[in-house]
Formats: structure tokens, C-alpha cells, sequence
């Protein structure tokens, strides 16, 4: 895991979120999180807590009422769509709980997709592409469409997307929601050999065995933390801690 750094990936600093939905409805009230480099954190809440408000601001996807969201040492409110855009392209791999692959794009091209924004070239895209379906073992589906793809099968092309550009953060909201145990627990396996290689992940989940594969999880009530606790990691059997 990589080490970390003075400046964090992410800085969530006093943030208020409000939607108008009839009234004034209040997502996060006065939030303030540090997301280092390399780092493992699960946010863990009920439905309607603000988990998922958290992470569409911290991916680019919203900005705050009030506060600052700075990610990869930019203030996301400060920047045009299109600069979230490429900050979402190049530094930020996304997982989602319904896969969002495009339907009429092959796993490999889907894959591919996040390179564009880095302008590679095609053969290298794909070649990477390829590589990166192998280590979640699909070299065997890159031409597949994903209706033709298990539940999943389709999470994994997902994973793969995330990793493509190397991005400092992986956001993953409930990647487990629409799989069986057994490939949810497959799923975690994957998000944390990504992680031991220096990508910082930040889950999102209602449940708390997904939330304890983190090595930090932050419990969310009515738009604030409620707590912060660490997560012990068990030593590899016949080994020594990471």
C-alpha cells in the first residue's frame, strides 16, 4: 500500500448539502473528512443518511451548498463541468451498484472508455484494457456484451473500468448490492488487491461485514458523523501483517 502523503486525496471541509424537494431538505450538515493516499474507508449509514450525497460530492458529481470539497488538490465547486468531467476521467474510478456499462459496447471496449480522457491511442487502450479483464479473470468475455454477462461478471468489468486510468481514488457505492455472497465476497477481494496497490478506496454501504473490509469505516446518521472507528486487520495466515 502506498504511503501517505501530507495532502490528502480528498478533503471534506465542513460541508452542508441541501436539495429543494418541496422544502429544504438537509443531506449533510457541517461534514469534515480527510481521505489520505492509499487509504480504505467504508461510510456506513442507513437509507437517507447522506452516504450516497457524500460520495457524489466527493466524486465530482455534485458540488456543496456550503463547504469546501477539494479532491486531488482541487476544489470541485471552482471548476467548470467539463473540468469535473476530466477530473472524474483521470483521477477518480468510479463503481457502481447497477455496473452503468454501456450496453452496446463489448467489455473490452467499456473498459477502455476512461483512457480516452488520458488520450491513448487505441492499440493501447485495448492492451490495456485486456490486461485488466485478465486480472479479474474475464479474458475469456472481453467481446461479450453485458446482457450476456452475469450480475457478477458485469461488477467485475466495472472494477476493471475503475482501475484503468490508475486513479488516486476508487468510489464504490454498495458494489456488492446486486451479487451473491459468494461474488460479493469476491468483489471485497478485488477492491482490496486494489487497494495494496496504492489505490485510496472509499465504499459506500448500508451493511456492516461489507463496511469491515475497510480499514476505517465512518458512520453516517441524518446528514452527520456520528463516529469514526479503525478496523483491525487479521494477520495472513502463516505470516505477518501487511
Amino acid at each position: 500500500m502506498a504511503t501517505s502523503s501530507s495532502e490528502p486525496v480528498v478533503s471534506v471541509e465542513s460541508v452542508r448539502k441541501e436539495y429543494e424537494l418541496g422544502g429544504t431538505v438537509t443531506a449533510l450538515d457541517g461534514v469534515s473528512l480527510r481521505f489520505e493516499e492509499g487509504s480504505y474507508t467504508a461510510v456506513m449509514g442507513p437509507s437517507g443518511s447522506g452516504k450516497s450525497t457524500l460520495l457524489n460530492l466527493v466524486g465530482a458529481l455534485d458540488t456543496p451548498t456550503a463547504g469546501d470539497v477539494i479532491v486531488a488538490g482541487k476544489n470541485v465547486a471552482s471548476l467548470s463541468e467539463r473540468e469535473r468531467a476530466a477530473l472524474r476521467g483521470t483521477r477518480i474510478g468510479f463503481i457502481f451498484q447497477t455496473f452503468n456499462l454501456m450496453p452496446r459496447l463489448t467489455a473490452v471496449e467499456n473498459v477502455s472508455l476512461p483512457l480516452m480522457f488520458a488520450e491513448w491511442g487505441r492499440s493501447r487502450r485495448r492492451e490495456r484494457a485486456e490486461g485488466l479483464l485478465a486480472d479479474v479473470g474475464l479474458g475469456d468475455r472481453l467481446d461479450h456484451l453485458p446482457q450476456e454477462l452475469s450480475g457478477g461478471q458485469r461488477q467485475r468489468v466495472a472494477i476493471a473500468r475503475a482501475l484503468a486510468s490508475d486513479p488516486e481514488l476508487i468510489l464504490a457505492d454498495e458494489p456488492t448490492g446486486n451479487v451473491d455472497t459468494e461474488t460479493g465476497h469476491e468483489i471485497m477481494s478485488l477492491l482490496r488487491d486494489a487497494n495494496d496497490r496504492g489505490n485510496a478506496v472509499l465504499l459506500v454501504t448500508h451493511e456492516r461485514r461489507i463496511a469491515e473490509h475497510a480499514d476505517r469505516v465512518v458512520n453516517v446518521r441524518d446528514g452527520v458523523v456520528e463516529g469514526i472507528e479503525q478496523v483491525e486487520r487479521a494477520a495472513p495466515v502463516g505470516g505477518n501483517n501487511r
